[in-house]
């Protein structure tokens, strides 16, 4: 009986550290943010062509939001525009974040990202802090990129953010025309390679769930994705 009882014990505590130790991944659709202000706007495949870029052929359920324009030097079109994100964190943690993105040229190639409380909120289109400075990785389809920080002496750093459990905002605002955000992954995983293991991305309604706020925005688990496909 004393053998028994302390099995139980044994279980009991391992299924507590493998419930705290639980990975978090969380994905939202880029158009699903609780505020879109312009010159960012949601768009679909048709527009990039319209502006004289690539089609942004089979955006994951058929949108994308972007500052409509081309890709030419000296962006964004208009002032500072951005999509904001309030995104509920399950446990206190170090996080990165992956965006799925098209980026045309090295004039259509890059963000702003900051999130609170990790980051001092500020609009680094107008204070140009280039902490918060996110260089996109060029390419004319869809593809996973890891939001960095390009510093002033043009070093590339993947950007890691330590957060406490609860409601955070994630403020991706626009830099230059015409680079596509598609949807973003949020993880606690830090692995360069974490987002581009035949990632897929979320097609189907009934993979919703609470990790996005208000209730209603679409978000699904990494897991879940993968699973899908």
């Amino acid at each position: 009986m004393k053998k028994l009882l302390i099995l139980f014990m044994v279980a009991g505590i391992a299924m507590l550290v493998s419930q705290l130790c639980m990975a978090v991944e969380i994905a939202t659709e880029a158009e699903m943010a609780q505020v879109i202000e312009a010159p960012m706007a949601i768009g679909v495949p048709a527009d990039g062509s319209a502006n004289g870029g690539t089609d942004a052929v089979d955006p994951s359920r058929g949108n994308f939001v972007w500052a409509p324009g081309a890709p030419v030097e000296g962006g964004p079109n208009g002032d500072s525009g951005f999509v904001q994100f309030v995104i509920n964190i399950p446990q206190a943690g170090t996080y990165a974040v992956w965006a799925r993105v098209i980026a045309w040229d090295g004039n259509s190639d890059s963000f702003w990202a900051v999130w609170e409380p990790a980051d001092v909120f500020e609009n680094p289109q107008e204070t140009q802090n280039m902490d918060y400075r996110w260089s996109v990785s060029n390419g004319n389809e869809w593809h996973w990129d890891r939001i960095e920080a390009w510093k002033a002496d043009d070093t590339h750093t993947d950007r890691e953010w330590d957060l406490p459990a609860g409601p955070t905002t994630l403020t991706i605002f626009t830099r230059e025309d015409a680079t596509m955000l598609d949807c973003i992954f949020i993880t606690d995983n830090l692995s360069s390679d974490e987002a581009e293991v035949n990632p897929r991305t979320p097609t189907d309604t009934d993979l919703q769930s609470a990790s996005v706020e208000p209730a209603g925005k679409l978000a699904v688990t990494w897991g879940t994705i993968r699973s899908a496909w």
